[in-house]
């Protein structure tokens, strides 16, 4: 199914190690830019499901399209749930690009675990040597743990920063 929550476990891991250059909602945006295409496909019965934005090199296109748009949404994003109302919170470029490349290229990650129909390496191979390689009950396990323990860790930084000052 697309747009599943499950791939910002790990996102939310990452966060709590890369703090502020790290965007949670850019890394989050990437994962539903990859999921259009199967979306489509859902829809209209027509192309491979998990076809070219599942591979490394679609998730590089994806990726860019990902960042320039996600830095835009994300500081829109932040106005709007009120966490930055006077525009001071700039998502920087570099942080965007970061996002969305670990966001699209974990997404191909995941997906190579779970999905039979993935083939992370086209056009060059469309083996999946990863597929399979724990059950997609431990996966999603993985993810959830990562991000429960990335939230500690996140919020355990953040308090402890406070403290210091």
């Amino acid at each position: 199914m697309p747009f599943t929550p499950i791939h910002m476990g790990p996102g939310i891991a990452v966060k709590a190690i890369l703090q502020g250059s790290f965007s949670l909602m850019v890394f989050g945006w990437a994962q539903i830019v990859m999921d259009l295409q199967p979306l489509f496909v859902m829809i209209t019965g027509e192309g491979h499901l998990h076809g070219f934005s599942h591979t490394y090199l679609g998730a590089v296109l994806l990726a860019i399209l990902s960042a320039l748009s996600g830095k835009y949404l994300s500081e829109i994003g932040l106005y709007v749930l009120g966490l930055n109302r006077d525009w001071t919170i700039v998502t920087g470029w570099r942080v965007a690009f970061i996002s969305a490349f670990i966001g699209t290229f974990s997404h191909v990650l995941l997906d190579s675990i779970m999905h039979w129909d993935v083939e992370p390496f086209f056009p060059v191979t469309t083996d999946n040597a990863i597929q399979g390689v724990i059950s997609i009950e431990a996966l999603h396990q993985l993810c959830l743990y990562s991000g429960v323990v990335g939230g500690v860790v996140y919020f355990a930084v953040q308090f402890w920063r406070r403290s210091r000052h």
